[in-house]
């Protein structure tokens, strides 16, 4: 069993920036490959960045290329997505997920491979 447990959303205008954390608890979160999703109202929910267990392999999606970042600490058990330079298309819902059946520690783009998830955390851009 795994916990995860997002933080750091809220509101903030248009080319502002918020850091999200998502903290693991249960597992060996240093095995495992992450990833943040996000989820506009009336849309479905879409791939932002994803991270291996190592931190080594990394991919974003282009929306949020050069704006993002993902990062994690595997001695706090925390992945964080540093968002700067926000849009108002940037407001969603953002989930952290874990990938507990990957065997090499890389990870997927696709939200179907991903087991555990946090409740979410709301980011809204305001334009």
């Amino acid at each position: 069993q795994v916990q995860l447990a997002e933080s750091g959303g809220g509101l903030v205008q248009e080319g502002g920036s918020l850091r999200l954390s998502c903290a693991a608890s249960g597992r060996a979160f240093s095995t495992y490959p992450m990833g943040w999703f996000r989820q506009a109202p009336g849309k479905e929910r879409e791939f932002v960045a994803v991270i291996s267990r190592s931190g080594g392999k990394i991919y974003y999606a282009n929306s949020v290329k050069g704006r993002f970042t993902i990062s994690r600490d595997n001695a706090k058990n925390t992945v964080y997505l540093q968002m700067n330079s926000l849009k108002a298309e940037d407001t969603a819902v953002y989930y952290c997920a874990i990938d507990l059946g990957s065997y090499d520690g890389l990870p997927s783009l696709s939200d179907q491979r991903y087991d555990y998830w946090g409740q979410g955390t709301q980011v809204t851009v305001s334009s």
